[in-house]
């Protein structure tokens, strides 16, 4: 069987994987034809997710590692998942968040073996900058290291992450216009425990207005203005959160192979938005001859494409396209 990489990236506003959930059904299909590794971005929709038993679920800093090759991931299915939570998180907000926890454990079975709050307050700021791209600042990350290495110590083998995030002004998203304003600095956060601690994660974010919206947004973000919390989806995905190997070598002696080890050599194709390729996924990809498939009907406030870094891909129209190619 083959293996590919669905990458949507995070805060660039890709006009298909921007919002809620709105690439899961490609991810879906594809994934019937292939073993298909995904970034969280790809497959998360707050309350849904996209994701299928024949996915891996990778982080982006980790996935960044993996295409350079230096490290190898291992397929995992019923991690033990440990949720680290802001402390600025008020309590009727963290009683939602637990009682969430407890469903996706009722209906799932998913292993969550408990949750820390954190020391201290972690402070998210985010913003749009001038390109219309998502960024943002964390004003205290390692209070966040520290309640995730606690949940190791009782074993936990992925972590999930849920921060205070101000109320944003989102009209522009909810009709699914620009670049989703948490988007970036939720990269910088999942990006520093996977570097610090080289265990799969991701972040929802939480807001202290956790009334469901009852006007009618676009459907791509729809999945966010249902549901007071966007947790489930991280917890169906870290359940499937690729093991991380970090090794000195990414070619795999038989022995590797035969206990499911995929290094990036094993990658046969890579699928990426049209004008977002600028990535450490897309020119390690190149740079290998491996092939990429950009989707000219996904774009995104970036405008990088393959001409402007000199890199070779094969520019597919749709991704209904792509499904007849695979």
């Amino acid at each position: 069987m083959k293996t590919g990489a669905f990458i949507i990236p995070t805060g660039v506003g890709a006009s298909i994987g921007g919002y809620a959930g709105d690439a899961c059904v490609w991810a879906r299909k594809i994934s019937k034809k292939c073993r298909l590794i995904v970034n969280p971005n790809a497959v998360n929709a707050a309350c849904f997710s996209g994701i299928t038993d024949n996915m891996l679920y990778v982080e982006g800093y980790s996935l960044d590692e993996f295409f350079r090759g230096n490290l190898n991931l291992i397929p995992k299915t019923g991690n033990k998942i440990g949720v680290v939570f802001d402390k600025s998180i008020s309590q009727r907000v963290l009683n939602v968040h637990i009682n969430t926890i407890n469903a996706v454990k009722t209906v799932y079975g998913i292993d969550v073996i408990g949750y820390e709050i954190t020391k201290e307050e972690v402070g998210v700021e985010f913003y749009l900058d001038k390109s219309g791209a998502s960024m943002g600042n964390v004003k205290n990350l390692s209070t966040l290291k520290d309640a995730a290495e606690k949940l190791i110590e009782k074993g936990a083998e992925a972590i999930a992450i849920v921060c205070s995030f101000p109320e944003e002004d989102s009209e522009d998203y909810a009709n699914a216009i620009g670049a989703d304003p948490v988007g970036g600095v939720e990269a910088i956060i999942s990006h520093y425990i996977s570097k610090e601690l080289k265990i799969p994660c991701a972040h929802a974010p939480a807001f202290e207005n956790i009334e469901i919206s009852t006007e009618i947004v676009n459907p791509k973000a729809s999945a966010e203005y249902i549901t007071p919390t966007f947790l489930p989806c991280i917890l169906l995905g870290l359940n499937q959160g690729a093991k991380i190997l970090y090794s000195p070598h990414n070619t795999l002696s038989p022995k590797e192979r035969e206990i499911g080890i995929i290094s990036v050599n094993d990658i046969d194709f890579l699928i990426t938005p049209y004008d977002s390729m600028g990535n450490i996924p897309v020119l390690e990809m190149n740079k290998l001859g491996k092939k990429i498939y950009a989707i000219k009907e996904n774009q995104t406030v970036l405008n990088v494409t393959a001409e402007k870094i000199s890199a070779t891909c094969d520019i597919i129209n749709t991704y209904e396209e792509l499904l007849e190619l695979l």
